[in-house]
C-alpha cells in the first residue's frame, strides 16, 4: 500500500492535494502523494463538490460512498470512499 492511502474498518481512506482552477480534471500520481487538477474554482465549496464527483466518476462509484473527512478549506485533503478495497481505490486512482 502506498502513502497516500490508508485501510479503515468500512472505508479506504485516499490523502491528496487538490489544485482548483486547472486547464483540465486530472489526477497525477506521484511518488508520495495524489494531485488533483480541478476546473471548479476554490470558492464557496466547488472546488470540495467538484472534487468528489469527479472521484466518484474515476473510481466507478456513487458519489453518496465519498466522504470528506478532512481539509474543506485545504488544499490537503482526506476523502473516506465506501465499497471499494484499498486496492481497486489505487488501480482505479492510477489508471
Amino acid at each position: 500500500m502506498t502513502d497516500w492511502l490508508e485501510s479503515k474498518p468500512g472505508a479506504v481512506m485516499v490523502h491528496l492535494r487538490v489544485q482548483p482552477g486547472a486547464k483540465k480534471n486530472e489526477i497525477v500520481v506521484e511518488e508520495t502523494r495524489v494531485r488533483v487538477r480541478l476546473q471548479a474554482p476554490p470558492v464557496e465549496g466547488k472546488a470540495n463538490a467538484a472534487l468528489l464527483k469527479f472521484l466518484a466518476s474515476r473510481l466507478g462509484v456513487r458519489r453518496a460512498a465519498l466522504v470528506l473527512v478532512r481539509g474543506d478549506k485545504n488544499r490537503e485533503k482526506t476523502v473516506a470512499i465506501r465499497g471499494l478495497t484499498p486496492a481497486e481505490v489505487e488501480q482505479k486512482i492510477r489508471q
